[in-house]
């Protein structure tokens, strides 16, 4: 043999070595994107059913919100309303009240001095030491 056919045959085993590493190599890649395929698809599967259950949430969510809305403006109608009401309440009844509370009062304090035996120069209070005492007070500290 010559060295032209060892080296021919050397070269042909290291390439039969490197077609062998070559196909196994091919054939773990293709394992490897038949696994991701099925991946892909499982996942796929899935999201589908999820994406419309959580389009569902969003739509009941946002129907509650509606709701929500709507009652918090119910509620500042009322709150307007019942100011109003209170507003013309109080002017409608509060000034006539005022005076008959007034008036009633004036009358008691009236009849209640008509019955009374001190004249009516004399004052109610008395003020002793900076301090005003009731005319019942003054009695006891006089007599």
């Amino acid at each position: 043999m010559t060295g032209g056919e060892v080296a021919g045959i050397l070269v042909a085993v290291f390439w039969a070595i490197l077609v062998s590493f070559l196909a196994v190599v091919l054939v773990r890649l293709a394992q490897t994107l038949r696994a991701t395929t099925r991946l892909v698809a499982d996942v796929t599967e899935q999201a589908v059913p999820l994406l419309a259950e959580a389009s569902n949430a969003v739509r009941s969510a946002q129907t509650q919100i509606d709701r929500v809305d709507a009652i918090a403006s119910d509620v500042q109608e009322v709150t307007s309303n019942a100011s109003a009401l209170s507003t013309t309440v109080a002017s409608t009844f509060g000034g006539p009240l005022v005076k008959v509370a007034a008036f009633g009062y004036g009358v008691r304090r009236a009849l209640g001095r008509r019955g009374e035996d001190t004249p009516s120069g004399d004052p109610r209070r008395t003020v002793i030491v900076g301090r005003t005492v009731p005319g019942a007070r003054r009695k006891k500290r006089k007599g």
